[in-house]
């Protein structure tokens, strides 16, 4: 019978624990981090770009449920862990430099201006609040995506995939 899950080769017909044993071996040091995202298809669009660059881990900060359609099953491949509050996330990144991706804040630069280190977190909060202040003062520093035509931002799951693929041109390629 023909795997039909969205996997690549090497992984089809292995068995959901077995896919996520094999790409436990080699998972990159980022880990994503989703505070205040009001529209859940985002989350769900956010752990499949994680999936797909291998994080470590995504972090879901305040609302637990999510639509896991969006994220095309790929949520059985990753560690998610949820935080009821930041506090609850924070005592889980003791030794991590924290990133936040956000565009309406004074303090960013540009994401292409950093070097990201291989043990970082990146912060990512909903299109109409953001990320919520609190965090934004635990971040190391914060970083915007350039925008080159006319709207001021991209949608929050297509900002988190063009910083996890900055990540990842950094530190693997």
């Amino acid at each position: 019978m023909e795997d039909a899950r969205n996997l690549i080769d090497e992984y089809k017909g292995l068995e959901n624990e077995q896919v996520f044993d094999a790409l436990s071996k080699k998972r990159t040091g980022l880990e994503i981090a989703i505070e205040n995202v009001e529209h859940d298809f985002n989350i769900g669009s956010i752990v499949r770009t994680a999936n797909s660059f291998n994080v470590s881990k995504v972090h879901i900060i305040g609302k637990k449920k999510y639509n896991r359609r969006g994220a095309m099953c790929t949520d059985k491949y990753l560690e998610i862990v949820h935080h009821p509050n930041i506090e609850d996330f924070l005592e889980t990144q003791n030794d991590r430099e924290l990133i936040a991706i956000e565009n309406n804040t004074p303090r960013a630069i540009p994401l292409s201006t950093k070097k990201l280190k291989k043990n970082t977190t990146l912060i990512f909060g909903s299109e109409g609040n953001g990320i919520s202040n609190e965090l934004l003062e635990k971040a190391k520093e914060v970083l915007y995506i350039e925008s080159f035509g006319s709207t001021r931002s991209v949608n929050v799951g297509v900002a988190a995939g063009i910083a996890m693929y900055e990540y990842v041109r950094q530190n693997i390629f």
